[in-house]
């Protein structure tokens, strides 16, 4: 029986599927990471930390090209207030660190064509051990007010003396306070893990972080990676996994440390925040940071971020997948141990067939392969790829006329449970052990079997016009279990929708017009309610090209 082979491509925790995050803000905002900066790694609470300082990276953004590379926010953190707020219980800007208030900083940033970001904590005070400045626990509603008139475009919000409310109150609770205010304000929510945000926090924030804070360690940096990478199904575009902030240019880990941190970042679709003061580094720091194409990585629409398919453990080697939106995949070989290694993975175990072209992010370098991906990486280096599909010739369209798609060869496959399977359902996680596609008792001979999240990517040229497909959950599902949305984008426009669907509906026929798309993406979400015996039937798809 013939597979989209990526059984690696799995999420899988025993037998039980990691369900991803609920409904996204429906917003707008960071539907790709935020990038920009934050003071706190080279700072903290010191006399450095001042508008002069502000005002100096946003220069810097603008004459060094980060803001062109894409770094957008320039964000303070903890120190920026008084002690105490004033008598009708406003905030107040430190008379020292910001003379002319936080609203001149925010408007010199904006006029760099930058965003600007405030600090503070969901208690009663910030993080600060030795000052403890006002928190927002209980006055949500007037600091989001004063933030919007100060023209804050980003807020972090910090965990330190909560009072032990619940963190999903006091975080939802600051994002109604900032709905109110009408402004659009990304909201960053600085929990720690403490109560898995990922598994809530969607529908409350724009990102939270995963982890306690990082320092300029490669232990510490590896520690975060290690539990921020297997989140992967939780990330999307508006709700994104936060490791915390950047410490590339600190000084305390060597420049193959600092590329390894960036990559990893970058193909874990994280933040990248830079937390080094950019008035100070050496030129690899902007040679690091400035990585247009690690970047593109980060930054890439589809909003996936990249799963480790393989691992031998903390002292060994990792392989990490990232699909992207035109159809080539990210992978990062990362090598964690203390010698050089050998690191191999394949077009198969990423989902794609050969030939294809590989670029090294790093040393810009490019080759052809027609299966093997492989690397002689030093110690604590990653060798990051794009995987392109083809040699630089003409890729295979679908024929002219109109056919069966699963006749043709897909570009890509990702599937969350086995792989997908062509003329077949999903069945357990191993290939061919599905059945025939059946939707409420409906067969179909032709099709695909795939699992939410599920995404198939086929190339079309600008030759075909349209498609059409019956689509639902497979029957092999017990009644009433599962429940699935499928889309269709043609490159990157979404031009079906199934809406939800369960076990108990009949098949739904999605038409969707391709003309000049260059790309036919099929996607099978969970609905927003976990991923466990989500398996969705594209049956009888037909393609119509020229």
């Amino acid at each position: 029986m013939r597979t989209l082979a990526l059984a690696a491509l799995t999420t899988m925790v025993g037998a039980v599927l990691v369900a991803p995050a609920a409904q996204a803000l429906p917003d707008g905002l960071a539907l790709t990471p935020p990038m920009g900066f934050n003071n706190w790694n080279a700072t903290h609470c010191r006399a450095d930390f001042n508008e002069a300082m502000v005002k100096g990276i946003a220069d810097i953004f603008v004459s060094r090209g980060l803001k062109d590379a894409g770094y957008e926010y320039v964000n303070i953190d903890d120190c920026w207030a008084e002690k105490s707020r004033d008598a009708q219980g406003k905030l107040v800007p430190n008379k020292t660190r910001f003379p002319n208030g936080i609203k001149a900083v925010a408007d010199y940033v904006h006029s760099k064509g930058l965003k600007f970001g405030i600090y503070t904590s969901a208690g009663t005070k910030t993080c600060n051990k030795d000052n403890g400045f006002p928190g927002g626990l209980g006055h949500e509603d007037s600091d989001a007010q004063q933030f919007a008139s100060w023209g804050v475009d980003y807020l972090k919000y910090d965990n330190c003396n909560n009072q032990g409310v619940d963190a999903k109150q006091r975080y939802r609770k600051m994002r109604d306070a900032l709905k109110k205010t009408g402004r659009p304000i990304v909201f960053s929510l600085c929990e720690w893990g403490q109560n898995k945000p990922w598994e809530w926090a969607s529908d409350t924030g724009h990102l939270w972080r995963t982890t306690g804070d990082i320092n300029d360690t490669w232990p510490r940096t590896m520690d975060i990676y290690e539990k921020n990478v297997v989140l992967d199904s939780y990330a999307g575009p508006g709700h994104w996994n936060d490791p915390d902030m950047l410490e590339v240019g600190n000084g305390k880990m060597n420049a193959t440390q600092y590329r390894s941190h960036f990559s990893l970042w970058a193909i874990m679709a994280a933040p990248l925040l830079i937390g080094s003061d950019l008035r100070k580094v050496n030129a690899d720091t902007y040679t690091i940071l400035g990585n247009k194409d690690v970047i593109a990585i980060d930054q890439d629409k589809l909003g996936v971020q990249g799963k480790r398919i393989r691992t031998t453990g903390k002292t060994g080697v990792d392989v990490i997948v990232k699909p992207l939106a035109n159809g080539d995949k990210a992978v990062a070989l990362f090598n964690k141990s203390g010698s050089t290694q050998t690191i191999s993975t394949s077009l198969s175990e990423i989902g794609m067939s050969g030939p294809a072209v590989l670029k090294d992010l790093w040393t810009k370098s490019t080759r052809t392969t027609t299966g093997a991906i492989s690397a002689s990486v030093p110690s604590h280096a990653t060798v990051i790829y794009r995987v392109s599909k083809g040699d630089g010739g003409p890729r295979p369209t679908p024929p002219a006329g109109t056919s069966d798609l699963s006749a043709f060869e897909a570009t890509s496959a990702t599937n969350g449970w086995g792989p997908v399977e062509i003329d077949r359902s999903v069945g357990g996680n191993k290939a061919g052990d599905g059945k025939t596609l059946t939707i409420n008792g409906v067969t179909h001979q032709k099709g695909f079997g795939a699992h939410a999240a599920s995404t198939i990517e086929f190339y079309l040229g600008r030759k075909c016009s349209s498609v059409t497909v019956d689509v639902g959950v497979d029957d092999e599902v017990a009644a009433g279990r599962g429940s699935v949305v499928f889309e269709m984008y043609a490159d990157s426009t979404k031009v079906a929708d199934s809406g939800r669907m369960t076990g108990t509906d009949p098949a739904k026929k999605l038409t969707a017009s391709l003309s000049e798309s260059e790309n036919l993406r099929l996607v099978i979400t969970d609905a927003g309610d976990g991923i466990n015996s989500d398996h969705g039937d594209w049956a009888s798809p037909r393609i119509t090209c020229s």
